[in-house]
């Protein structure tokens, strides 16, 4: 989600340049205001041979259900930073409490200057130390961690590619990074959040690039690679300078077969993420008719890495939509992690859906927690 001052959008598919962001549109508050898935045989032989590889070696069906725990990647102004008055990783009964509502994954949003403060320099020792702690609170509650690098392809404020941030930059980034937690499989890499100001055919060429990186150090982790344009779902086959998602990401590829495709869906009326109104019923299902039909297609697997909905009835309904099409599609979709949870935003944030103060949950976990038990049973 949108957690840095946007200045220009000349990229941008998925939400108007408002010079704003998420936290601001929103409110976020500072940490001094808390408030906070016979001939019949012969035709079933035939349809086998003719699955995408990742379905016809068993790995197909979701398996991951899980939320955003949102904290470390805010305040991305304030570099490095202090601990608790400008960022926050969440603490180990927000993990229980999730995993009790039957998720067993966690996307956790980090920031990359905070965790490298020098481009090819060591990863800090604090920062390294403090995901290392959430991946042992998300293991003791029998969870996935998602280390989702939350920077829009960007470093300090310049692009992946660019003269300043080439790509070996983001490389050495994600070397350390599967070198520290190669060992660790409930660990999964998320390259890159809502990558945007970067055309599709460049950032397919990054992301590949970190993915060979990665497997590189022998690291078997879980990838989870975005497209551009904000990485979202409706937006797939819209070009910009002639590219599209549809056509750059189809070439990504990994030797293990160990990725996904991460795509993020909102439900208001220009699926930007910034109202709480979902447009219809049905609008979860139609936005991810046709990203979910280019998986299969293109013999790929997606995960959902963020999406939000309101507390309407209206919403409710997009919402269990939403989850019950990627049931239906479990061919193609592996996981999904709804957006967000975390102790920092206020009460007003109609996306989140961390209980109140009393323990009390809010509307949507309950149909949240109905889907996740689904996967995870």
């Amino acid at each position: 989600m949108l957690s840095h001052i946007e200045r220009s959008c000349p990229y941008s598919a998925r939400r108007p340049c408002t010079g704003l962001s998420h936290a601001q549109e929103f409110a976020m508050p500072s940490p001094h205001t808390r408030t906070r898935r016979p001939r019949c045989r012969a035709l079933s032989l035939l349809l086998l041979a003719a699955m995408p590889l990742a379905q016809a070696q068993g790995t197909y069906g979701l398996k991951y259900a899980g939320v955003n725990l949102s904290g470390a990647e805010v305040n991305s102004s304030q570099q490095p930073g202090v601990l608790d008055i400008d960022y926050h990783y969440p603490a180990a009964d927000e993990y229980t409490y999730f995993a009790g509502k039957y998720m067993n994954t966690v996307r956790l949003p980090i920031l990359w200057e905070r965790l490298q403060p020098k481009p090819g320099g060591q990863l800090d020792p604090a920062q390294l130390a403090l995901i290392r702690e959430a991946v042992a609170n998300a293991k003791a509650a029998k969870m996935y961690l998602i280390v989702d690098v939350h920077n829009y392809a960007k470093y300090y404020g310049h692009t992946i590619g660019s003269t300043n941030v080439p790509i070996r930059t983001f490389n050495d980034l994600w070397r350390r990074l599967a070198i520290a937690f190669k060992s660790d499989k409930a660990v999964i890499f998320g390259l890159m959040n809502e990558p945007h100001d970067i055309e599709p055919q460049a950032w397919a060429t990054a992301a590949q690039a970190s993915i060979d990186t990665i497997r590189k150090t022998g690291a078997t982790n879980l990838i989870l690679v975005p497209g551009a344009l904000w990485t979202g779902a409706h937006s797939w086959y819209s070009t910009v300078a002639g590219q599209s998602n549809a056509v750059a990401m189809a070439s990504i590829h990994d030797p293990l077969n160990r990725y996904a495709i991460e795509a993020h869906q909102y439900l208001d009326a220009d699926s930007s993420g910034t109202s709480g109104a979902c447009v219809s019923a049905t609008v979860g299902v139609e936005r991810l008719r046709s990203f979910t039909q280019w998986l299969r297609l293109n013999g790929k697997r997606g995960f959902l890495g963020e999406f939000g909905t309101g507390k309407t009835v209206t919403c409710n309904l997009a919402l269990k939509g939403m989850l019950g099409y990627m049931e239906s599609n479990s061919d193609v979709w592996m996981g999904w992690a709804y957006w967000a949870a975390g102790t920092w935003w206020n009460r007003g944030y109609p996306f989140n859906v961390q209980p109140d103060a009393q323990g009390r949950d809010k509307p949507q976990m309950s149909i949240l927690s109905q889907q996740a038990h689904r996967i995870t049973d």
